[in-house]
């Protein structure tokens, strides 16, 4: 009998995925995501001596900020505040400078990154993702994760405060929250800029035969064209804005590495670029690549232009995309965007002078060096944004409604890079690049980075916050993100000390209280 219950026992670990061997931990706050803001919370709830677990998917903290966007977008510089101010700071003083630094090299955000959770005795779990939630009513009880490499490491926490701070959204939509993907029509929250939009930045010129022959339809369309139509003006759709890698290199030529042709190089990926060309004749490499010096003799490369780094309409799956999906398209956005490198300066068809500029720089051997001295970081501008108690419009953006229960600021451009590009008028077209100015700052409500109450009772968003797409253009800026940040922990730490871990019954003003009482 002892030796058959031990047997059965045994079979129902194997069935339960060897649960027997399941680690766990309990903490106050768990933090998903070691972005910027996961790295600020983490460190936010830290050291008003909460116990804290920040969970990271990937083999690098620190998000965006670490990966490749040193040219900080920034809008008012007087948004920056609290602990976003002070990581700028701590740049400034990695360079030598007794001020902000908002041009910086990786290396030197990942090892600010690395001293704030180093001085707050903060470890993160990593490279773990999530798995599943296990929820009672609308109390999220704890979290399983698994190791990335090796899902069959696993650790299940437990906490009394959740905080997403992922560019994904993973935790709040598996978390059973409200959410959206893609464009909202401009009539669902009486706005101009949202839904299908095809204007004049980074748009190709008229007159761009969009076929592989020439006027030719049935020879089919040049890569990345798309075969559906495009939508009418201010419509919803599902389209997500492109992604990119911001990426860094160098024209120094002891830590320069020569960029090789990538897998699964395909030169007609780039014909396009050539067909623009010949209405638009190369003036140099920042024709087609946003060039932004950094220290050091680095780069920041950002999309510009009609055919840039941007990767249009390859990347509407990803949002909802499975871990294994999801990898797929990161490598097709890394394949295509050392491919372009190479293409410029390679292809017999670019100009001697501009191949002979590309080839000046190449990847930098003292970044990166564990992803073969590429990011691994994929610039995910937009992916699920949250439905919560208040939604982010462009009304707020341009001043024509305002809110008094904020929690953070921004002052952005409503910045939306191009979702699709199509078959206009016998012509090829990007669609969906915004760019209009927000005349002041403005506001960030507590309402958009916190869940309704009956969805989930102790889960704050701060960096998938609820937005309209449009606006989620303006807010979505690393040092923004940081501030939110913040903020989320300090309204985690506030409702576990005096509202029963719920974080809808914190207040906005004790929060801002605490954030301005906070040094950095």
């Amino acid at each position: 009998m002892r030796k058959l219950c031990v047997f059965l026992f045994s079979w129902l670990m194997l069935l339960q995925g060897t649960s027997a061997d399941m680690k766990e931990k309990g903490v106050d706050v768990c933090i998903y995501g070691a972005t910027s803001a996961g790295v600020i919370a983490a460190y936010t709830a830290k050291i008003q001596g909460k116990s804290v677990l920040l969970i990271e998917p990937t083999a690098r903290i620190g998000g965006l900020s670490a990966g490749g966007l040193g040219d900080t977008d920034i809008g008012k510089v007087d948004i920056i505040q609290g602990f976003s101010l002070g990581f700028y700071q701590r740049v400034g003083r990695k360079y030598g400078k007794d001020e902000p630094a908002f041009k910086f090299e990786p290396s030197v955000a990942l090892a600010v990154y690395n001293d704030f959770l180093s001085e707050a005795g903060v470890e993160p779990l990593m490279p773990y993702r999530l798995r599943s939630v296990k929820k009672k009513g609308n109390v999220i009880n704890s979290i399983v994760v698994e190791k990335s490499a090796d899902t069959k490491e696993r650790v299940r926490i437990s906490a009394k405060v959740f905080i997403d701070c992922s560019y994904e959204g993973d935790l709040m939509a598996k978390s059973g929250v409200s959410y959206t993907v893609g464009r909202e029509s401009n009539a669902q929250y009486g706005e101009i800029y949202d839904g299908v939009q095809m204007l004049d930045k980074h748009q190709f010129p008229d007159g761009i035969d969009p076929y592989k022959v020439k006027g030719d339809p049935k020879s089919g369309l040049l890569y990345g064209i798309l075969k559906r139509n495009m939508g009418k003006r201010g419509d919803a759709d599902k389209c997500v804005q492109a992604y990119n890698y911001r990426i860094t290199l160098t024209n120094d030529p002891s830590n320069m590495l020569p960029i090789t042709k990538p897998e699964n190089y395909d030169p007609t990926r780039y014909e396009l670029l050539l067909r623009w060309k010949e209405l638009a004749p190369w003036n140099s490499i920042r024709d087609c690549f946003g060039w932004n010096l950094m220290p050091n003799n680095k780069t920041d490369i950002n999309n510009r232009g009609a055919f840039s780094t941007d990767m249009i309409g390859e990347n509407w799956d990803y949002p909802e995309a499975s871990y294994k999906k999801r990898d797929k398209i990161r490598k097709a956005h890394l394949d295509y965007t050392l491919g372009l490198l190479y293409f410029v300066g390679h292809d017999e068809r670019v100009p001697d002078s501009i191949r002979n500029s590309m080839l000046e720089w190449g990847l930098p051997k003292d970044e990166y060096q564990e992803t073969a001295h590429f990011t691994s970081q994929m610039y995910i501008r937009e992916a699920r944004r949250m439905i919560g108690r208040y939604v982010m419009t462009e009304n707020n953006c341009l001043g024509r409604t305002d809110v008094d229960d904020y929690v953070g600021w921004a002052a952005y451009n409503m910045d939306s890079h191009n979702c699709g590009r199509y078959v206009v008028d016998g012509m090829v077209k990007n669609e969906g690049d915004v760019q209009i100015g927000c005349p002041k700052p403005y506001n960030v409500s507590y309402r958009s980075i916190t869940p309704v109450e009956a969805e989930a009772s102790n889960l704050l968003v701060p960096v998938c916050l609820s937005a309209s797409h449009i606006a989620y253009g303006s807010i979505r800026m690393e040092p923004v993100f940081m501030v939110l940040g913040e903020s989320a922990a300090i309204a985690a730490c506030l409702a576990i000390d005096n509202h029963q871990n719920c974080v809808q019954k914190v207040s906005s003003t004790d929060v801002m209280q605490k954030f301005y009482a906070l040094k950095p």
